[in-house]
């Protein structure tokens, strides 16, 4: 299972990923979908993002038992400090 959360994108960009995950709330998504998938969706992200932000979780073997990946200027940020991730506020 995979949540996506986005800041401030085009409202066509929110739509295409609502095709293949579900909007909880506005701007923010989940669902189970293939590991390709999922980077076909982050890329789809990476060209429509414009001055948004956007932030994935899916699941990893590691001790969290999550990655993450982040785009853009999002108001907090993830710090990777020996293979764990922290949450950085500004």
């Amino acid at each position: 299972m995979i949540v996506l959360i986005v800041e401030n994108v085009k409202p066509s960009l929110r739509g295409e990923l609502s095709r293949w995950l579900f909007e909880i709330k506005a701007g923010v998504f989940t669902g189970k979908v293939s590991a390709l998938v999922r980077d076909e969706l982050w890329g789809l992200i990476e060209q429509q993002l414009g001055k948004g932000s956007a932030v994935m979780l899916y699941p990893q073997r590691n001790e969290q038992g999550f990655g993450a990946r982040m785009l853009g200027n999002p108001s907090r940020s993830l710090v990777d400090i020996e293979g764990v991730l922290l949450v950085r506020s500004p």
